[in-house]
């Protein structure tokens, strides 16, 4: 039977997908169970891995049964994943030590403070691209090592694995066969060098990580092993692992230098393709790799913003001023156009290019006549004002490599089929805004590295050749009114930033 599909894993930090796309990559089918958030103190949040383990192998069972998909006819698995999130689990067993801390977690944040104070940023950034913040995995698995008995103990003999999401799949999904992660995760983890492409001897050291939990690292394209039979009924290899926004930039096409995407998930990720060269941000943007294909690593500048769609989902779950967040866009074209509300959704710190862990969010400019929709509107204004803040500090960045920004921005995730927040950020930004015909851009960028690496598509240049936008945002907004609205975001933001 010939092979006609890849199925590829979408683990997201609200829900776990699957998607099967066909021969000429177009989504054929889709499953998706949404994912309980554990808050057990204000700023910390986790995840069950083993519910995610479940849920996975559930919505794979589920998409290729609902369309009656022979198994055999499955060429490839890819996956995708939320970044930074991270886990410890016992080797034998297979089971985690403890929940999974979300990349959201803010509960190291003391601990990177004081390695910042000492000293360190500077050396981090210069090895990792990244930036002393509690976001990324290193600081996590120190917090994990120190405080669950026995598990540093443990972990130096050998006994405990530790892993991003990917990683713990890949174990499960080859009934622990195989430990490894791919580039693109491991260079979220802080503990990875992204000049040599190994593990870092000095970064392992300044956390205290012993290097016998770590994975190996492979390929964007690389053999992960093939699926226990009994899963599936087949084994099926993967050959394709991307962190989630990598993934993103793969499925939007942008694999030429100089290509921009943003991703509005639960956050919000903008990343700027800088080909094989890794520009060093002065404006606290973060250098990563972009994808290591055929052994070769792409780069890119990018920044991360903690609060996109998690605002609407705040907003209809804790604010209860939305009964479901597609509400949001009727209810900010029923707003006052004139009000100057501005919400700011440090809930977890702020993100890029403040990196503030400190900071709390907080809606400023209230009057008597402000009402629910101008809070709603506030919101999505936000994700635009915060773009806007990527933006500029990309185009500070490389300006001094002599290139220009990009004219055109390409957006997908969730929040993109919002058409008034995609018109505001267009309008913020000055930029045309072109949204993805396929919705499914991080799944779909998974499924063409494992669609080119086993032959079931011909090239990345003939997926890419293939992209298409369903609608193109004009910038409709004044300059004049645009600079009023964003310097009022700036002085909102300066209001609530924490004072170290």
């Amino acid at each position: 039977m010939s092979a006609r599909y890849v199925l590829a894993i979408d683990q997201g930090t609200t829900s776990s997908r699957a998607v099967l796309f066909d021969e000429n990559a177009r989504p054929a089918g889709m499953a998706q169970r949404e994912l309980p958030q554990i808050f057990p103190r204000p700023g910390w949040v986790e995840h069950d891995a083993q519910r995610i383990w479940e849920d996975v192998l559930a919505v794979c069972q589920q998409v290729i049964r609902k369309n009656g998909v022979n198994p055999a006819q499955i060429a490839a698995i890819g996956i995708t994943n939320q970044r930074e999130t991270t886990l410890l689990w016992d080797r034998k067993t297979g089971v985690p030590v403890h929940n999974a801390i979300v990349w959201q977690d803010r509960r190291t944040a003391e601990l990177c403070a004081d390695l910042k104070a000492a000293g360190h940023e500077e050396m981090v950034r210069s090895h990792s691209g990244l930036l002393l913040d509690p976001y990324f995995s290193a600081s996590k698995l120190k917090w994990l090592l120190d405080n669950v008995p026995g598990a540093r103990e443990r972990a130096r003999r050998g006994e405990l694995a530790f892993g991003t999401l990917d990683c713990w799949l890949i174990w499960n999904l080859t009934d622990g066969a195989v430990h490894a992660t791919d580039a693109t995760n491991a260079s979220r983890t802080m503990l990875f060098n992204i000049e040599t492409g190994r593990w870092d001897d000095r970064l392992l050291y300044l956390f205290g990580i012993p290097r016998q939990v770590l994975p190996e690292v492979r390929g964007s394209d690389g053999d992960y092993g093939q699926c226990k039979d009994e899963f599936f009924g087949t084994p099926i290899p993967i050959c394709g692992v991307a962190g989630d926004q990598q993934a993103a930039l793969i499925g939007q096409a942008c694999l030429q230098e100089g290509m921009l995407k943003a991703t509005y998930g639960t956050g919000c990720f903008a990343m700027l393709n800088t080909g094989d060269r890794r520009v060093a941000s002065a404006n606290r943007l973060l250098t990563t790799p972009a994808y290591r294909i055929g052994g070769k690593t792409m780069f890119a500048l990018e920044g991360s913003i903690f609060m996109a769609g998690a605002t609407m989902q705040w907003l209809r779950d804790g604010a209860r001023m939305l009964e479901h967040t597609s509400d949001s866009q009727a209810l900010a074209e029923q707003a006052n156009p004139e009000a100057r509300i501005y919400l700011v959704p440090a809930f977890t710190g702020l993100g890029a290019p403040w990196w503030d862990a400190d900071a709390r969010g907080a809606i400023l400019g209230l009057t008597r006549d402000t009402g629910v929709a101008e809070i709603v509107r506030a919101g999505l204004e936000a994700v635009g004002y915060q773009t806007r803040d990527l933006l500029r500090a990309m185009a500070a960045d490389i300006a001094k490599t002599g290139a220009v920004m990009p004219v055109v921005l390409r957006v997908d995730g969730g929040m993109a089929a919002n058409g008034w927040a995609m018109q505001f950020l267009s309008n913020m930004t000055g930029l045309p805004v072109e949204r993805a015909a396929i919705a499914e851009t991080t799944a779909l960028g998974a499924a063409i590295l494992a669609g080119v690496q086993c032959g079931l598509y011909s090239s990345h240049e003939a997926m890419a050749a293939n992209w298409r936008s369903d609608h193109r945002f004009e910038p409709l907004m004044s300059v004049d009114e645009r600079e009023e609205r964003y310097a009022g975001w700036r002085d909102a933001v300066g209001r609530i930033r924490s004072p170290n």
